[in-house]
């Protein structure tokens, strides 16, 4: 099951690809022993998909995610977003990304928070106000753009970090676990309200998103990366068989349980069947 690459030769051309990522590996130099957190990653992103990594934790799924964004080093090997290197894509502000947590100022209001990367990328203070204000629109915040992180829920807080993100209108959305610390209720309905965002795109968003989580990556995802145990690589590649319109009664559908349990195999088998 590991390495299975065959599914990338059906991918287009690199043009309309928003992630490659190819033989990318990386270790940690150690004291006793140096320690390899991904090998020989290989993997060919379409734009406009919703693509999950899945993995037990210390798989290598938010050194992947890191690594497309260029916020880790590659020992070896190679990864083009959006046509440029990650490098470049980075720079060029190519890409949004949400951390697990929100990384909110505590002494900023909601619409100062949206508005400071934009302002600090030179956008003038209207026109930033005025793409914050639509961006919060967006995630359910309008007339909460006067309030500080403190004064909302965790699950507002997420959405004020995704506002954020999408400020730069980037064409790709990287995601780490964002919904991980949230109640089952609260994450069902940011799943769905992110599902909603990624479809009104119309397939110009590509947003690749790590979670722990079976359901929410079986729910969001066209298709499903799941990572075998360090060193991390990985061990399955599942597109879904699943409607791109989508609401959380899919769960309690033959073909959810069938995905699900796919996945659940896969993990196992990633595992070495324990």
């Amino acid at each position: 099951m590991i390495g299975r690459r065959s599914t990338l030769t059906l991918l287009p051309p690199p043009a309309s690809l928003a992630v490659d990522v190819h033989d990318a590996s990386v270790v940690y130099p150690a004291a006793e022993q140096p320690v390899t957190a991904l090998r020989d990653v290989s993997l060919a992103i379409r734009e406009g998909e919703f693509v999950s990594l899945i993995g037990p934790s210390g798989c290598g799924k938010t050194t992947l995610l890191r690594v497309i964004a260029d916020l880790e080093p590659l020992t070896s090997g190679s990864v083009r977003v959006n046509g440029m290197s990650a490098h470049d894509a980075r720079l060029a502000r190519a890409y949004g990304y949400v951390f697990q947590a929100p990384a909110l100022f505590p002494w900023r209001t909601v619409l100062a928070n949206v508005c400071l990367p934009l302002q600090i990328q030179g956008v003038d203070k209207a026109r930033a106000r005025s793409i914050a204000l639509a961006q919060l629109a967006k995630v359910g915040l309008a007339g909460f753009e006067g309030k500080y992180p403190w004064q909302l829920s965790g699950g507002m807080q997420q959405r004020v970090s995704i506002a954020r993100a999408l400020g730069f209108e980037p064409k790709l959305l990287m995601m780490d676990e964002p919904f991980g610390a949230l109640d089952e209720i609260t994450r069902d309905r940011l799943n769905e309200q992110l599902l909603q965002l990624w479809r009104a795109d119309a397939g110009q968003r590509t947003i690749v998103f790590v979670t722990h989580s079976i359901p929410e990556a079986v729910f969001l995802s066209s298709r499903i990366v799941v990572m075998s145990p360090r060193p991390g690589r990985i061990a399955e590649v599942i597109e879904s068989p699943l409607p791109a319109e989508r609401s959380l009664d899919i769960r309690d559908t033959a073909a959810f349980t069938e995905l699900a349990h796919r996945v659940r195999l896969a993990l196992q088998d990633g595992h070495g069947g324990h």
